[in-house]
């Protein structure tokens, strides 16, 4: 079991890493923008392209492994993936993509927990970002 977490964590964890920047450099980006038309319309543009670029990454994660790419996103961005995606494509889109994510046992709302139940991936991601593992 653990062996596969470590191949889950590492298989994720590069996504999560990659979602964390894009984020990160959209809301800089959109805190220069001088009003609401031209950061609505960044926005817009901004979820094409997340779309278009991790839409087709995230169809070859298995269940597990969606799981835990949604604890690492919370983990890199301090933010839940549900309010990412709420930002990105409004409260509507979101609910209905955490009820879809629900059906396979997920939920974008996920917290990660380092201390507690999460305590093993945040031990391997350290391992993972030393170069140990």
């Amino acid at each position: 079991e653990y062996t596969k977490l470590v191949r889950d964590v590492k298989k994720t964890l590069p996504y999560a890493n990659q979602v964390a920047v894009s984020i990160i450099e959209t809301y800089e980006f959109m805190s220069t923008l001088p009003n609401d038309k031209a950061r609505q319309k960044h926005m817009e543009e901004a979820q094409k392209y997340i779309m278009n670029e991790y839409k087709p990454k995230m169809k070859t994660l298995t269940k597990n492994q969606g799981k835990i790419l949604v604890k690492l996103i919370d983990r890199q961005t301090n933010s839940s993936a549900y309010d990412i995606v709420k930002s990105l494509v409004g409260g509507f889109k979101a609910t209905m993509y955490n009820t879809f994510a629900g059906l396979f046992g997920n939920s974008l709302k996920t917290q990660y927990d380092p201390d507690g139940k999460d305590k093993m991936i945040e031990r391997i991601v350290i391992e993972v970002e030393q170069g140990s593992l």
